[in-house]
């Protein structure tokens, strides 16, 4: 389905428009890749564009209609590897774990208990009022 709209922002993750009937759709990271002039030429003179609209549930999505899909792939997110880093936390971490109490469950577990009885503890106190 075609329908005309104006792009209301750009960030890395993709875009978002606005269509005419006043739907917010997403425009993929792929799409914005390929066309970000078009789309940052809309978002700054307020243009509107000719898009496809594409609905999966209430969920909609849209690509320019006057250009080829896009075949180039999403740009990759930064890359966080540091090995030596890892290692050195692997190794904290390691000599962390003879610190928590022998007869007790681990801090993680106990923190989740926690959690899920002070959850229970607020269900129970709004089904009685």
């Amino acid at each position: 389905m075609t329908s005309q709209g104006v792009v209301i922002s750009v960030h890395h993750f993709g875009a978002m428009a606005r269509l005419e009937d006043g739907t917010l759709a997403a425009i993929s990271p792929g799409e914005l890749a390929a066309h970000r002039p078009t789309f940052v030429r809309s978002l700054q003179r307020r243009e509107l564009l000719a898009f496809h609209l594409e609905r999966s549930g209430k969920r909609a999505a849209v690509r320019l209609a006057d250009a080829p899909p896009s075949t180039l792939p999403p740009p990759s997110s930064p890359g966080f590897g540091d090995a030596v880093f890892e290692a050195r936390m692997n190794a904290y971490l390691k000599s962390t774990e003879e610190w928590a109490p022998a007869d007790r469950p681990p801090p993680a577990e106990r923190h989740f208990i926690r959690k899920k009885r002070r959850a229970a503890f607020f269900e129970a106190r709004s089904k009685d009022s």
